[in-house]
Order: C-alpha cells, then structure tokens, then sequence
C-alpha cells in the first residue's frame, strides 16, 4: 500500500510531507509501530528529491514521531505518540438525531465467542463440528470453479435459478410448501428476508401484528420502518388470532415452533389465523426455524401450503441447519409482493455471493443436506431427552420444560420464584450460560423461566452443566 500524502504546490515541500504525515500519526491512520516508505520509494511517488523526505523525516524523527531503525527502516514511534484531537457531533447535535434515538437501545447483537462461557446454553447456534467438511470443502470448491467460469458480472437479485431451483424442491419435499423456483429469492439469512419484507409493506404509522413473547430482532425491524407494533399474546394453541386489531397490515409468526416457548401453532388457529389476514388483507411472514428438527407428533402443515390467497411469505434459512456463519437464508415471496421484493433486494445488496450458491446447490443436490441434517436431528434429540429427563427429575422443584415437538431449544418456566438475575450471575461465574425468558416480552407481563438453546453445547457438556446449575439453585433456594 502506498502513504497518502499530496503535493498541491512546489512551495515549502517539507513542511507539506511533514504535517501530512503529523495528521496522519495523530489521527491514527498511521499505528504505533507500523512502517513509512523508504525516503528512496517516497521521493519517487511524489515526484520531489529525496532530500525532501530526508528532511521531513528528520523533523519527524525530531519531535519523537518516527524513530528510526538501523537496518530496518523508519516507524512510527510507540512512545509519547499524540492522541487524537477531533471533534465530533453528538447525535443531539445532528439533523437525523430524532431518527438515530429510534436506534439507540435497540441493539440485538449476540454474545462475542470469546466472552462466552464454557457450558453455553445459547439459542441459535449450531454444532458446528459436526458439518461434513470433507463434503462441503467438495461443493465450496465446486462453487470457485463455476464462480470463476462465469462471466464476470452481477447475478440476479433473486438468487441462481439453480440455487432456487434446489429450494423450491426442498421446501416442497420437507415442509409442503406450494411454489416454483420463480417464488423463491435467495436472502442473506432470514433477517434479511424480514427487512425485504418490512421495506416493501410498511411506513410509518403501519400496524404490524407480533407474538409477545416473540423474536426481539424481528420487532426491531418492524420499529425502524416506524411501524406500530401490536403485541398479540399467545397461548396453549399459539397466537390469539382474535385480539390481531383492525388495520393490521403485517403479521410475523412462528407455527411451527413458537419463538421461544417451543409450543406448533394448532391447526385450528392456523386455519383461523389464515382467516383472518384474508379480511385485512395482511401479509403473513411464517418464520419457519428450526422445522427440519421435529421429534414428537405428526408433521403440521406449513401456513404457506394452507394458503389459498396468497398472502403467506414463507422464510427459512440453512445457517440453523449447517451453520451460521454461512448466511444463506430463502424467502417463498407471495405472488403481490414478490417483484417489490426483487426491486428491494436489488437495491440492498443485489445478490447473495455467487459462490456460496453454487456450493450449496451442489450440497444439496448431491443429498449432502438431508444426511446432515439426518446426522443433526439424533445428536439433537440426544441432547433435548437429557434436558427433559432432567427437568422432570432433580430440577423438577425449580423448573418445568414447556414441551415442544422440534428446534433445539427449550424453554422452563419456574416452579416457584427464583432470583434469576442472581442465578444467572452465578451461573455465569460457574462458567455455564443461561438466558431468561423475559428479553423475549415486549408488552405482555413476563412469566419468570429460562431459555435453554442446545445446539451449540456439547452433548457430555449437558449433564455437567445441569449439575452446576442445581448447586446454584440449592444454594439460593
């Protein structure tokens, strides 16, 4: 790289080399430590002696900002290295300072990896080591080399039709779903089918109806776009479809297994609730998580198959299935909707990486997804049977697990009343994670319990954890 450093005039060369390279130190473009271009390399660049630079290097190295290094070169001093002096704008101070405070407590953002504890029961993360890597090393490759064949330009917005193709097949085979490739946009994740959504159907003032408890990211979506939000309670059966107000325009659900109290939606509010967004002429987004995981009970219906007026966006994503980090997620866009959708998408980040596509078109087409996902569903079931064997056993006097029929979380409610900011503090000094339940509530009263997410803990972790878990409850108690 070379230094950025401009010549506006051949007056006083010295002094402009030597306060650009200044501001540069002070400002921190130039770190303690790093490297400045030999004088030789520099005079060249610049088109001025080098005796020029010698000079400003001189200066520099006067006021203890270079030192130089025999042998090695010239740096950037580490010692009595000047601060930063800027001024900057409060938020207060700004034109958009209204529009910055609707931000601004609103953060969503999860646990860094290393701030972690050792037994984590986190929701939302995968067993990662349990990817085919030789497999998916195989496809990622296979991604490369048809990436670089191609012909250098944007793809569509949409997603490869090849990648579409192969998702439009596997909703159909796994969850029913009714659509054709061209229904499909391939997402970043399901967050950003959300945002796509949110984008295209919502102003300031639109009424969007939510599950209270429900998924804090998806709220604050809705919010940003200035939307109302109408916390809708739920129950035994799911939402409660008659409280959803009039003038709804927006409704997000999770049938399949409610985020986070675990429970499928019935089939009778399902049909009720299809119903109803048929009178508002309300959108549906069934946020379908974690439904290739299913371990009790017959398979449900998707909304999206119930439909018969097009009103349902059916979103999924393969980053709970392989791994988060792949980021690639699908949106079954409603026929109403879906060009307004491939416009906002154009227009957020026009496509999703070509080559992360192509591996995964190859991944599943090659079966690679359903023996995976084959693999997962014993290791998770595994792992949600010792939870619940040790909830209806020696944690049976302080928590009782909701059931639930797939994912791989689980949620317990209290049994009698726990100090849980305390638990929590103390769990967390005994390296275990644990989450409550009530960052999950928006307007409902919360109901006291814990969220416990078994994806990412190992499986012979469990029992050690749990065992921590009841030492700490023993004592509080």
């Amino acid at each position: 790289m070379e230094l950025h450093i401009v010549i506006d005039s051949d007056k006083d060369l010295v002094r402009q080399v030597y306060r650009q390279i200044k501001e540069a130190i002070q400002t921190g473009r130039l770190t303690a430590g790093e490297q400045v271009p030999p004088s030789r390399l520099l005079a060249q660049r610049l088109h001025v002696s080098r005796k020029t630079i010698s000079a400003a290097y001189t200066r520099l190295t006067m006021d203890k900002l270079l030192v130089g290094q025999v042998g090695a070169g010239t740096f950037v001093n580490a010692v009595n290295q000047p601060q930063p002096n800027q001024r900057h704008f409060a938020v207060k101070d700004l034109a958009a300072g209204a529009t910055l405070k609707n931000w601004l407590g609103r953060s969503t953002a999860s646990q860094p990896p290393e701030t972690r504890a050792i037994y984590d029961f986190v929701g939302g993360g995968a067993s990662k080591g349990h990817l085919p890597i030789a497999e998916w090393r195989q496809c990622v490759l296979h991604g490369l080399r048809k990436s670089n064949a191609d012909r250098g330009l944007y793809s569509e917005p949409e997603g490869l039709p090849a990648l579409r193709e192969a998702i439009a097949h596997y909703t159909a085979f796994s969850r029913g779903v009714q659509c054709v490739p061209t229904d499909v946009l391939v997402t970043t994740g399901t967050q950003q089918a959300i945002d796509l959504i949110a984008r295209v159907l919502l102003e300031p003032g639109s009424t969007v109806a939510i599950e209270d408890p429900g998924y804090p990211p998806a709220r604050v979506t809705f919010a940003s776009q200035g939307a109302y939000i109408a916390c809708i309670p739920v129950d035994a059966e799911g939402m409660v479809v008659e409280q959803i107000p009039d003038g709804t325009r927006l409704i997000y659900v999770t049938p399949a297994h409610q985020f986070p109290l675990g429970m499928p939606m019935s089939l009778a509010r399902r049909k009720a609730l299809l119903k109803r967004a048929g009178e508002l002429g309300a959108i549906i987004i069934e946020d379908d998580y974690y439904s290739e995981f299913r371990y009790m009970g017959r398979p449900i219906d998707s909304l999206q198959s119930m439909d018969r007026d097009g009103l349902v966006a059916f979103v999924g994503t393969f980053s709970k299935v392989m791994q988060p980090e792949l980021r690639i997620g699908y949106l079954i866009a409603p026929p109403a909707i879906r060009e307004a959708l491939i416009v906002a998408k154009r227009l957020c980040n026009s496509h999703a990486p070509t080559m992360m596509q192509w591996a995964l078109v190859k991944f599943i087409n090659d079966g690679y997804l359903q023996k995976h996902i084959r693999r997962c569903h014993a290791m998770y079931a595994s792992r949600r049977e010792k939870l619940l064997s040790r909830f209806a056993d020696d944690l049976a006097p302080w928590l009782r697990a909701i059931p639930a029929t797939a994912g791989f979380h689980l949620t317990a409610l209290t049994t009698r009343e726990i100090d849980i900011p305390l638990l929590l503090k103390l769990a967390r000094r005994a390296d275990v994670g644990l989450y409550a339940t009530d960052v999950f509530y928006h307007i409902v009263p919360p109901v006291q319990g814990l969220f416990f997410g078994y994806g990412a803990i190992e499986t012979l972790d469990i029992e050690p954890a749990l065992d921590r878990v009841k030492t700490i409850l023993t004592e509080i108690a």
